[in-house]
């Protein structure tokens, strides 16, 4: 999420940051209780473990504050310093899955993971990259990372005051930015409910948080000053990562299989590659050429980064529902290697918006506050939407103008090209 600039900047030996380690690791367990203990030693076939786990004992983690080198979409592209075109380098972005690296719980730029560690039965670092799968169209590796991480990373402390006011800061980029939660009743739920209920929150806030960071690269945010992130804002690939992310580390919560740093790193590795391989993915080689198919129409291998129209197609549909963007039947079809990709059916993700009958927006929000040093990038916005500030329900509205606004620019772009 920290777009391809920090990757950058690590290719050309600038970025001195080598790791983002996590700082605070967690090891927890479920106690049995004495009733279990009596049921074991008595009863010829206990039921099923209850699960028993008090806000005393949970971790205190917290959003990982690195993220990762995502790729600009794309591959093999120029990239210019300022105005100046730097010589004989390229973006090398796509990856296959025998490349893909065990995961780490907020990494940041690079990790590496010793084999004894890894459930791959390789070690190494994250190899973060795109790639292209038959169902569920391009995906971006450190997008789909870095919400796993968000999720869990939110998942114990919303746990631990679910039903409560509470506020959880997150990292700041057009300005505040934080999750408001707001006190409803849980008597009626029992433990194993709660659990369940702040596992779909986490997962739906580390969501919308990608969601925000697609808003703040388009109104101007950048990682790194003089580097603008304009070209990976509303990439189309970035959302449907970020919600593959949220889903797997999700799954993993209900599944009880995150109760120590190792146990999520592990699973999360399996659940990634087991993914990947539901959705198709392709030979690196196939990636790189469907790269190619879709040149000229997704995104111009002649402009260079971070030039923002690089990139062409723009996914602005933002919500808890997201198709991925598949090759099109009729360029598929025109390229005899790419055809049997032509009959796939895209697969829909979503995220539920009611679980255990909790509307799960009217309970916690993430909220976005707009600086004054940004205001005059929302000008073709009403007021009434952001001055104050913006709510997740809001962002889709927010993105629709943006999609206005460049669409207008593109059409001046090939006014200008026209006249020239």
């Amino acid at each position: 999420m920290n777009c391809m600039f920090s990757r950058y900047f690590y290719a050309l030996g600038a970025c001195y940051l080598l790791a983002g380690c996590a700082a605070n690791s967690w090891q927890i367990h479920s106690e049995p209780t004495s009733d279990e203990v009596a049921e074991m030693l008595t009863v010829e076939q206990p039921a099923t473990k209850r699960w028993n786990m008090t806000g005393s004992n949970l971790p205190q983690l917290a959003v990982p504050q690195n993220v990762r080198p995502c790729c600009a979409f794309g591959d093999m592209q120029k990239v210019n310093l300022g105005s100046v075109p730097i010589p004989f380098f390229r973006l090398r972005n796509v990856v296959g899955l025998e490349h893909i690296g065990p995961h780490k719980f907020a990494s940041g730029i690079y990790h590496y993971t010793p084999s004894s560690s890894s459930a791959l039965g390789h070690g190494g670092g994250e190899s973060n990259g795109i790639l292209y799968s038959a169902k569920g169209g391009f995906i971006d590796l450190a997008h789909v990372r870095d919400t796993a991480d968000d999720t869990i990373g939110l998942f114990f402390e919303i746990l631990s005051n679910l039903g409560n006011d509470h506020r959880i800061e997150l990292p700041a980029e057009l300005g505040p930015r934080y999750i408001e939660m707001k006190a409803f009743d849980v008597a009626r739920l029992n433990d194993e409910q709660k659990w369940l209920v702040a596992a779909h929150l986490a997962a739906r806030l580390a969501y919308f948080k990608a969601e925000s960071h697609e808003i703040a690269q388009w109104h101007g945010y950048a990682s790194f000053s003089g580097w603008p992130e304009t070209i990976s804002a509303y990439s189309l690939e970035d959302l449907y990562s970020n919600m593959l992310g949220a889903k797997i580390t999700l799954n993993l919560i209900k599944q009880h299989k995150v109760l120590s740093e190792t146990d999520y790193n592990q699973n999360a590795s399996l659940w990634l590659n087991a993914t990947l391989k539901e959705l198709g993915i392709v030979e690196k080689a196939e990636s790189k050429a469907v790269l190619a198919a879709v040149d000229g129409i997704w995104w111009n291998s002649q402009e260079p980064i971070p030039n923002k129209y690089m990139v062409l197609q723009r996914h602005y549909d933002l919500g808890d529902r997201q198709v991925p963007y598949l090759l099109p039947k009729a360029l598929a079809d025109k390229y005899p290697d790419l055809q049997h990709l032509s009959d796939a059916s895209p697969t829909v993700i979503s995220l539920p918006a009611n679980v255990e009958s909790v509307e799960l927006d009217d309970v916690a929000k993430l909220v976005l506050e707009i600086d004054a040093s940004y205001a005059e990038t929302f000008n073709h916005i009403p007021a009434a939407i952001w001055s104050t500030r913006i709510e997740h329900p809001q962002f889709p509205v927010i993105a629709q103008y943006a999609k206005e606004q460049d669409s207008k620019d593109l059409e001046m772009l090939k006014t200008d090209d026209t006249e020239n």
